[in-house]
């Protein structure tokens, strides 16, 4: 079972990146996934989540209208469109299935598993 995430780098402001998170040893669309951010000297915060059972989509306030997941069930992997890049998106970007509070993204099983993540780095 793998995630392996991909996409990360270097972007100025209003810029766009986009990420994705490609699954092996399981099948993706089973599962609630989200992702996760974490910038130096923060905690974790889930960003956006994508359910299982009818592909609904949630985000936390900072990026919505800015950010979209999305899943290719076919490819078996998750995506992360990021526009309008600001410097505070700054972090390392992980893909997981497991569950963002408050965000109550559908999945059929409750197995966790989580990339290593990529950096995301937004320069002014």
């Amino acid at each position: 079972v793998q995630l392996v995430e991909s996409g990360g780098g270097l972007a100025q402001a209003g810029e766009s990146l986009t990420l994705s998170c490609a699954a092996s040893g399981f099948t993706l669309r089973y599962y609630g996934v989200g992702w996760f951010r974490q910038a130096p000297g923060k905690e974790r915060e889930g960003v956006a989540c994508i359910s299982s059972s009818d592909g609904t989509t949630r985000y936390i306030d900072s990026v919505k209208g800015r950010f979209t997941i999305s899943r290719d069930d076919a490819k078996n992997t998750l995506y992360l469109q990021m526009n309008s890049l600001k410097p505070e998106d700054t972090a390392v970007y992980y893909c997981s299935t497991t569950p963002i509070s408050n965000m109550m993204c559908h999945s059929y099983y409750g197995l966790e598993y989580w990339g290593k993540g990529t950096l995301v780095t937004v320069s002014s």
